[in-house]
C-alpha cells in the first residue's frame, strides 16, 4: 500500500474544537453548517527544511510552474537534497531548474541555518511553542510569518493559528460576516483589515486555525454559487 505521507490524526480534537466555535460565534456556526464537516489532514511527511524548502520554490509562482520546478529540482538531486548537499551543489543546475537567483540565496541560508541549528529537526519543532517557531524559522531569508503559519496549520495541525494577513482567510471573513455586494466580484477595498480579522478571532481561541480553514471553505461556497472565486485547502 502507498502512503502519502498525509494523516487524518490531528493533536486536538475536531468535534471539541467545532463545539467550541460554534457557541462563540453564530455567524461561524452558520458556516460552519453550511461548509459540513472539518475534513483538514496533515502532511507529516516532510521536516521543516524540506517544507521550507519547498515553500520557497513555490513562492510569487503560480501553482504549475512551481510544481515543475520543485520537481526538477528533486529529480536532479534524486528526492530532496539535504542541507549540506545543497550548500555544495553550485548554482547552475538550479537555474537550469528554474530556480531564480533569489531563491537560490535563500535555499542556501535555509540550508545554513538547518545545518547551525535555527531550523529545528521534525522532532524538536513538535516540542516547541508557535511563538518560538515563527521566531525562529522567519529568521530564515524569504521566509515570512505567512510561510510559518500555512507550516503551523498544514504540517503540525496547531490548533490556535490565526493567519490575518492570508487572502483566503480575509476574503472568508469578508462573505462571512461583513455585507458584500452581489452584483460584482468582491475587491481588496471590500476585504477587511488584519486588526479586524484578529479582534472578532479573539473569541475562537483555542481553535483560531479551525476557523480559519472554515474562512477558506467560505471561498470554496462562493466559488461553486458564482463564476468566480478562489480555491482554498
Amino acid at each position: 500500500m502507498i502512503h502519502d505521507g498525509r494523516s487524518s490524526k490531528l493533536p486536538f480534537d475536531p468535534g471539541e474544537a467545532i463545539a467550541h466555535l460554534r457557541a462563540r460565534d453564530p455567524k461561524l456556526a452558520a458556516l460552519i453548517d453550511r461548509a459540513g464537516p472539518f475534513t483538514l489532514r496533515l502532511d507529516r511527511s516532510t521536516s521543516p527544511f524540506e517544507s521550507l524548502l519547498e515553500s520557497i520554490l513555490y513562492q510569487q509562482l503560480h501553482g504549475k510552474a512551481a510544481a515543475t520546478i520543485h520537481r526538477r529540482v528533486r529529480e536532479y538531486f534524486g528526492g530532496d537534497p539535504t542541507p549540506k548537499l545543497l550548500l555544495d551543489t553550485p548554482d547552475h543546475p538550479l537555474r537550469a531548474a528554474g530556480v531564480s537567483g533569489n531563491k537560490i540565496k535563500a535555499l542556501r541560508d535555509l540550508a545554513a541555518r538547518t545545518l547551525d541549528g535555527t531550523v529545528p529537526s521534525h522532532a524538536a519543532i513538535r516540542r516547541m511553542s508557535d511563538a518560538d517557531i515563527v521566531e525562529r524559522l522567519t529568521e530564515v531569508r524569504g521566509i515570512g510569518s505567512w510561510t510559518v503559519e500555512m507550516l503551523l496549520i498544514f504540517r503540525l495541525g496547531r490548533p490556535d493559528v490565526l493567519p490575518v494577513t492570508d487572502y483566503g482567510v480575509r476574503k472568508g471573513f469578508a462573505l462571512t460576516f461583513q455585507r458584500v455586494p452581489k452584483s460584482r466580484p468582491l475587491e481588496a477595498a471590500d476585504l477587511p483589515k488584519p486588526d479586524q480579522v484578529f479582534r472578532r478571532g479573539q473569541r475562537w481561541a483555542p481553535y483560531r486555525s479551525v476557523a480559519s480553514w472554515y474562512l477558506w471553505r467560505a471561498c470554496d461556497l462562493a466559488k461553486n454559487a458564482t463564476p468566480t472565486g478562489r480555491s482554498a485547502r
